[in-house]
């Protein structure tokens, strides 16, 4: 994550696949100021503004505004239900969130835009879009909102002098089929974007260049820099990495993405999936967190101090000490799904294991870079998971290190599946949750009040899998039992 990754942000998109040529050509790109959107606006170039939040899902949620309204309105507060971060993945009214319920009579929070994440849509006509925070409608910010939790992360850094710089490597399936066609099979027979194993291979993945072309080139278009795209182990599994950034900068930036990839791949008549383990034989998608410390004042690394052991300053062993140690409790917000533990199995490059490493990948951390590129890689999280949740995690188990003045372990050499004498990540959404519910360290860092709601979604979502039956249950019951 040092200079060296920086990219020529040049990319030209105009002569891209043909379902999206037309409006790649034509249609506004890249960040705007509020005198660029009032320009746009008058001129007719854009005519639509999408005020939104992410809910606890990860989800972009909100309202589409004319632009001459967005305009008029001074740019105001956006009123919204507060039930939008009190609902399941079906937007199920959840009971039981101190925060809204029919007691409290689900009124409203506020929607504020941030304008630094205005910027105009590439692949929608006439289209811009602007993330929010959320307060209450008087204008206190909601401590639960996700964007919210990693700010307060991220403030207490600010007070040791520190900045996080992030990035995240992000993976899905790409399938030669649309949202709809995939759910009238039952996501059966799937029409994965290729038929064999293709890590790094060239020629598939000119196969799916119309496609992922065009992501490059649109993200880029939208302010999102793309460093390149590779695809990965299993048939039709993708990886496009973004280039890291400040922390909040770079989960605007995924939040965007992810959704972009899902409206692109809509347009071009195909479809993708975050899913972190799609199918007992694919290999899981992952979301590798990167995260290195810059001072403040000074530009420097806070990871980085020559004299030292692979080069890795006492404050770094303190903040990656702490980052194992509470990883437990940071597992939900790792893996926030039924779903996600399926992902930590042997021998598929996820890990299982709780150690670090320098350039291991059968560890949950790794140590990677030189100088000020020094930083360290989070395998835990899966494609699945809130990325504003899970920076925050990973921000709070690190400082928690540093306050308690953690030393960490010899790095870990050697196959770390087969390491029986290292702690195991949670294997199960309710093993998380209960490490999450015991930790002070957590309820410290985050608010108990906080902690309680996720735990309340957590809990939530176990209980809705546990009273569901499965197609697994009834081929091995139904004659049989």
């Amino acid at each position: 994550m040092g200079h060296e990754f920086f990219l020529n942000r040049s990319a030209d998109a105009s002569d891209g696949p043909a379902r999206t040529k037309s409006f790649e050509g034509q249609f506004l790109a890249g960040r705007l100021t509020q005198e660029d959107l009032q320009r746009a606006v008058s001129e007719g170039s854009i005519d639509t503004v999408i005020v939104a939040m992410t809910d606890m899902q990860g989800r972009l949620i909100g309202k589409r505004l004319t632009g001459r309204f967005f305009l008029e309105s001074s740019i105001s507060p956006q009123l919204f239900c507060d039930y939008f971060l009190a609902t399941d993945m079906e937007m199920t009214l959840v009971p039981g969130y101190a925060s809204a319920s029919w007691e409290r009579g689900y009124g409203d929070f506020a929607l504020v835009p941030d304008m630094s994440t205005l910027r105009a849509v590439p692949w929608l006509p006439k289209t811009a879009i602007v993330l929010s925070d959320v307060t209450t409608s008087a204008g206190v910010p909601l401590e639960h909102s996700p964007r919210q939790v990693l700010r307060n992360q991220l403030r207490r850094l600010a007070d040791l002098g520190f900045a996080a710089d992030m990035a995240a490597e992000l993976e899905f399936y790409l399938f030669n089929q649309t949202f709809e066609e995939a759910r009238a099979a039952k996501y059966e027979e799937l029409k994965f974007s290729s038929w064999y194993p293709e890590d790094g291979h060239i020629f598939q993945t000119s196969k799916d260049e119309p496609y992922i072309r065009a992501i490059r080139n649109l993200m880029e278009r939208a302010d999102i820099p793309v460093e390149g795209s590779k695809a990965e182990c299993s048939p039709g599994q993708q990886e496009i990495n973004l280039q890291y950034a400040e922390a909040l900068e770079t989960c605007d930036r995924l939040v965007l993405y992810k959704n972009g990839c899902k409206e692109i791949a809509h347009q071009m008549g195909k479809s993708v999936s975050f899913m972190a383990k799609l199918g007992e034989n694919l290999s899981g998608n992952s979301c590798h967190i990167h995260l290195s410390l810059r001072n403040v004042e000074t530009g420097a690394s806070g990871f980085h101090d020559s004299s030292c052991e692979h080069g890795m300053s006492n404050l770094f062993r303190q903040f990656l000490a702490g980052a194992i140690k509470h990883a437990p409790a940071a597992t939900y917000f790792y893996a926030p799904n039924i779903n996600s533990y399926k992902r930590f199995t042997a021998g598929t490059f996820a890990p299982t294991r709780l150690a670090w490493s320098v350039d291991n990948r059968t560890t949950a951390f790794r140590v990677l870079g030189k100088g000020k590129a020094l930083r360290f890689e989070c395998r835990v999280p899966g494609a699945d998971t809130n990325p504003y949740l899970a920076f925050a995690a990973l921000i709070a188990s690190g400082l928690q290190g540093v306050e308690e003045k953690l030393s960490l372990k010899d790095a870990y050499a050697g196959n770390a599946y087969e390491a029986d004498e290292v702690p195991r990540i949670p294997g199960a959404l309710y093993k998380s949750l209960d490490h999450l519910e015991a930790s002070s360290a957590f309820k410290s860092a985050f608010g108990d009040e906080v902690v309680e709601h996720y735990l309340h979604c957590g809990r939530w979502e176990l209980s809705a899998f546990e009273g569901a039956v499965t197609d697994w249950e009834k081929f091995r019951l139904f004659e049989r039992c």
